[in-house]
């Protein structure tokens, strides 16, 4: 006779989870990365050098730098932000996490009550969305075009709020390699944000965790940067460049607000190795890291718009990627990727369904995200194919010629 909790959960322990059965043969989600890519021997040797230098000093919670994390890394991460996002900071502003999920969570405890409402762009991630969802916060979704969130769609909400009487808590936006619609917002548009939001009295929420992923290595400053008046919390993370399982992501923030959100961390601090062995590979790697990854995930990308075209034909609508590791896909209105997603799973392929990206999940079901970052090319074109395969027997697409209304 086993116990049964059920009378006993929680609330928030209601649901259930499966038990980790491996991935897919083909598997098209997540942010899992390239494996060639890690660099495992250069974090091993960086890894034993500090162990044997600094090893003794995880005696301590927070070794001798303090609960905002290891002041090496920290110190890197605001060298690393002034040369690739134009941010000026100081080790102060700047809070070690375990990963951006973590830092997610903070700022989400920081500022949201339930019933608060939070704008984001209408395709979003989707580990955001249900995150607003579980803390009963209201969303609502701001157009996207090719350059990101619209701000004339922004400023339009944020009017009939105030008409309502009612106000936003904050913007959230990942503006550089957008979840999932992989675009960057330009200069003026990042510039025309921080004005909508001083005219609106609104924080800003910047999401940041693809910018290093440009394919050209080259992006434009982050909001963060160009804010004067110290309204963005700025997230970043080094899942998408070295490694998902490390856990290492970091919040900027000015004080008084770097103060609140470190009282909220009471985890006693992320892992002291990961951010060791980091803070010791990464500055004189991490640009030749990049310069090395970046052409494979832009072959990967091409590899995968190569297998839709092959495969998919004139049923596959999309923008190539300019950077990332995931491409957003528009299919015939006559496809439901929700039931794709199952069918395609049984025989050994995963996809992200539309509905599960984007704010209004049932005009989406047409859509779906696939991640090309960690399947191999070979292993990319035989899954592209065999979902093609599944999605002709399902909807009858897809179609080589005639016209389609991918609308």
């Amino acid at each position: 006779m086993v116990f049964d909790f059920t009378a006993s959960l929680s609330n928030a322990a209601q649901g259930e989870s499966s038990p980790y059965a491996g991935y897919p043969q083909h598997h098209f989600v997540g942010g899992n990365i390239d494996e060639p890519s890690v660099p495992n021997e250069a974090l091993a040797e960086a890894a034993k050098k500090v162990l044997l230098d600094e090893g003794q000093t995880m005696a301590k919670y927070g070794l001798n730098s303090g609960a905002q994390g290891y002041l090496p890394l920290r110190e890197f991460i605001c060298t690393c932000l002034d040369r690739r996002a134009s941010m000026k900071v100081e080790p102060s502003e700047v809070l070690v996490t375990s990963g951006s999920l973590q830092a997610m969570d903070l700022v989400n405890s920081l500022l949201l009550n339930a019933g608060d409402l939070v704008l984001v762009e209408g395709g979003n991630y989707a580990g955001a969305l249900s995150r607003f969802r579980a803390l009963g916060v209201e969303y609502i979704g701001i157009d996207l075009d090719e350059h990101g969130m619209r701000m004339d769609h922004l400023e339009e909400v944020l009017l009939k709020l105030r008409n309502e009487g009612r106000r936003a808590k904050f913007i959230y936006t990942i503006p550089t390699i957008q979840n999932p619609t992989g675009t960057v917002m330009p200069l003026n548009r990042r510039l025309e944000m921080l004005e909508i939001a001083k005219r609106f009295d609104l924080p800003i929420f910047e999401d940041d965790c693809y910018a290093d992923l440009v394919f050209s290595n080259e992006r434009p400053p982050a909001i963060s940067a160009l804010d004067k008046e110290g309204r963005v919390i700025y997230c970043g993370t080094f899942s998408k460049t070295i490694a998902p399982a490390l856990r290492v992501g970091y919040l900027v923030a000015p004080w008084p607000v770097m103060g609140r959100l470190l009282a909220l961390k009471t985890d006693a601090g992320s892992g002291a190795l990961e951010q060791m062995t980091l803070a010791e590979y990464l500055p004189d790697h991490y640009e030749a890291h990049l310069r090395e990854i970046l052409p494979v995930l832009e072959r990967k990308a091409q590899n995968l718009c190569d297998a839709l075209d092959e495969n998919f034909g004139a049923s596959a609508d999309y923008d190539a990627p300019t950077g990332g590791i995931y491409l957003w896909v528009t299919l015939p209105r006559d496809v439901n990727t929700d039931r794709l997603f199952h069918k395609a799973l049984e025989k050994g392929v995963e996809i992200n369904p539309g509905s599960q990206w984007t704010v209004d999940g049932p005009s989406n079901t047409h859509r779906m995200r696939i991640c090309f970052g960690h399947a191999s090319e070979e292993n990319m074109r035989e899954g592209i194919a065999k979902l093609a395969q599944i999605c002709f027997e399902e909807f009858g697409v897809p179609v080589r010629s005639g016209n389609i209304d991918r609308s």
